[in-house]
């Protein structure tokens, strides 16, 4: 049998436009579940790897273990799926809202929800989990003091994805440093000199945004009604924040996520039988199939009927399909051929810097989840960075601010899937407002090019100023 060749970049362009078109046309035009079209999509890119000399086995290998090296992503996001769903069942989320609601002023809730998401990302080590519980209440809380959603989502993901970049518990973070060949910890350090800065430009951006709009008239009448609703159909108070703190103390101690959230859920089931007056096993129920009210007000009814692990699966889909679809086209090629097309021009920290950014953009693209990203741009661009003497700590960066914030940006992955689901806002609606995203891209890119923060490995240092 004759030895596999590499794509040209001629049936690159083909296969990614057929995906692309399959992709756009399915949700755009048909109607039809993005999922359907990762799908088929596999079955595109197999056609392809037959064409290129690969065995169907060989093809069907790449697959799975494209997958399994995702599999983490599974078992987180079912675990925040259960504390969702025993949260808003317990309390803990509405009690959020309402407390939210009495003291957050209208002028300063966009910071506020920065910061809140912020800490919250931060001590949890997941912007899933952030987004599904702090940021579902601040989302309500906007929407009672009358603030655009879009932009109080583009709050809670800057804020989510800010802590997540800096907390060593981030399976992203771990995942990129690792791949990258950086502990952990030095991978964070060097993130700080990027987030930082990224996080006070964007905390003035909000607190302008919210002067703004929080100068507004606020319709007092709707928010004592959500407030009302609240009380009427959850016993709330401080007591209520306890599975919160619980949660935040373990993992701040470092403690595994994946338990420490299950048993964060397990408290907010235990929360709902003792101060909700739900049974027992019907608190346990919201772990799996999530919560659900009717409260007779719309807007409290969709922002709390979510959670449990079967509203997680639009996601874990897309997931699967997407570590798939990834691992496909890593054993092709695909994004060998294009880096190598454009290699001879990177000769510089900037140069290569931009090349990494859009290599981890496109893995988002065309791998659906950001654990495609994470995965290939370490292993496309190492030998990049180690030809300039370029530090790994500039390569595991770069793949951070490259994958991860540009994850939720794109409506067909993992991520942005995920979190228009659960802020109850589209992609396209929130994505102006990712001020933090874009501000940290910017700041990669100027210091690839001017030279601040950025190492070598031979001696020379461009950084120091």
């Amino acid at each position: 049998m004759k030895e596999a060749r590499l794509p040209t970049i001629t049936e690159i362009i083909i296969i990614l436009g057929i995906f692309l078109a399959l992709v756009l046309s399915f949700t755009v035009y048909l109607d039809l579940p993005i999922q359907l079209a990762l799908f088929i999509s596999w079955f595109v890119v197999i056609i392809l790897g037959i064409r290129l000399g690969h065995a169907f086995q060989d093809l069907q290998k790449s697959i799975i273990n494209g997958i399994s090296n995702g599999l983490e992503a599974v078992l987180i996001l079912v675990s925040v799926g259960t504390l969702i769903g025993t949260w808003i069942a317990g309390g803990v989320v509405p009690t959020i809202i309402y407390y939210g609601l009495e003291f957050i002023h209208p002028s300063i809730f966009l910071l506020a929800t920065l910061i809140i998401c912020s800490v919250m990302s931060i001590a949890t080590g997941t912007s899933w989990g952030t987004a599904g519980t702090a940021g579902i209440a601040m989302m309500a809380i906007g929407e009672g003091l009358g603030m655009p959603l879009p932009l109080v989502a583009g709050a809670v993901l800057s804020g989510a994805y800010f802590g997540d970049k800096l907390s060593p518990l981030s399976d992203s973070t771990v995942l990129s440093s690792s791949l990258s060949k950086v502990d952990v910890l030095e991978h964070v350090r060097a993130m700080l000199f990027l987030s930082v800065p990224a996080f006070v430009i964007s905390a003035i951006l909000f607190t302008v945004a919210g002067f703004l709009y929080g100068g507004n008239d606020i319709d007092q009448a709707r928010v004592e009604s959500l407030k009302g609703a609240l009380q009427d159909n959850f016993d709330i108070g401080i007591v209520m924040l306890i599975p919160a703190l619980f949660v935040l103390v373990l993992l701040a101690l470092k403690k595994p996520s994946m338990p420490v959230i299950v048993a964060g859920a397990l408290l907010g089931a235990i929360w709902a039988t003792i101060f909700q007056g739900m049974d027992f096993p019907a608190a346990l129920q919201t772990a799996y199939n999530g919560f659900s009210i009717e409260t007779g007000v719309n807007f409290i009814d969709g922002i709390l009927n979510r959670g449990g692990v079967m509203g997680m699966l639009d996601t874990l889909m897309v997931i699967v399909f997407g570590l798939g679809f990834g691992g496909l086209l890593e054993k092709l090629g695909v994004l060998q051929v294009i880096v190598s097309t454009f290699e001879s021009k990177l000769v510089s920290a900037g140069n290569t810097t931009v090349a990494t950014l859009i290599v981890a953009f496109l893995g988002n693209v065309l791998g659906c989840a950001m654990y495609v990203a994470l995965i290939l741009t370490p292993k496309m661009m190492e030998k990049t960075y180690d030809r300039q003497h370029l530090d790994r700590r500039v390569l595991s960066r770069n793949t951070e601010v490259g994958g991860t914030l540009t994850s939720g940006m794109v409506p067909w992955t993992d991520n942005g899937i995920y979190m228009a689901g659960i802020l109850g806002v589209s992609t396209f609606s929130y994505l102006p407002f990712m001020w933090l995203s874009f501000v940290a891209i910017a700041l990669a890119i100027i210091y690839g090019y001017t030279g601040k923060f950025i190492w070598y490995t031979d001696g020379e240092n461009a950084q120091k100023s």
